[in-house]
Formats: structure tokens, sequence, C-alpha cells
């Protein structure tokens, strides 16, 4: 079972409805029917999910991937509230204001330490099983 996986899954999947909420929002407010409409929040409303769409499926393999091949579940915990955090102070940058922001550097760093946590642990795994 991937019960920790599953948490962290659900959890950054609320994270990805409160960014498309945001998008709809905006869209809805500005009257724009496709895109950003030409303005610069849409822009960065749009981004900031996207931009999450992008990692959140492959952190969430190699999540799965380490957890069924009997990982540790503190690692995934850790790395998990530490992707929960970075995901949402990275698009409360990106929003507030143009350039960079604490929210988006630290959102994107400790999301690519996630990614890179979990691709080393990954890749022990698998040289431990060869060896």
């Amino acid at each position: 079972m991937l019960i920790v996986t599953a948490l962290y899954a659900s959890l950054l999947a609320l994270i990805i409805l409160w960014l498309s909420y945001n998008v709809v929002n905006f869209r809805r407010k500005k009257q724009v029917d496709l895109g950003d409409g030409g303005h610069d929040e849409g822009i960065r409303h749009i981004r900031a999910q996207q931009n999450t769409l992008e990692y959140i499926p492959l952190i969430l393999i190699l999540m799965a991937v380490y957890e069924l091949n009997n990982g540790w579940p503190l690692i995934l915990h850790m790395l998990g509230v530490v992707l929960v955090i970075a995901r949402i102070i990275y698009p409360l940058g990106l929003v507030a204001k143009k350039g960079a922001s604490f929210g988006r550097f630290y959102g994107t760093l400790f999301t690519w330490l996630c990614l890179l946590a979990l691709i080393v642990l990954n890749l022990f795994k698998v040289i431990s099983v060869w060896l």
C-alpha cells in the first residue's frame, strides 16, 4: 500500500485545486475566455498552476516507487512536508510581485531539493539491488 504517497498526493491535489480556482477566478473577474487576456496577473496565476503541474506528477511517481521499494516512511514524510510547503509558497511569491521573491526562490529551491533527494534515494535502492 502507498499510504504515505497517498497522503501527499491528496494534499498536493488540494494545492492544484486551489491554483486552478485562482486561474478560473481571475478569468471570471477579468472576463477572459482563454489564456491570460494580456494581463500580467493572469500570466502569473497560470504559470503558478502550470509550474506545479509540471513538477508534482514526477515527484509523486518517485515517491510511490520509493515507498513500494520499502523506502523509509520518515524520509518520505519529511520530503512530503517540505514539498507541500514549497508548493504553497511558490505561487504566493510568484503572484504577489514580478521578479524574484522569497516564495518563488525558496519554493523552487525546495521543490528541486525534494526531486533530487528522491532521485538519489531511488538510485541507491536500484544500486543496492544490483550489488
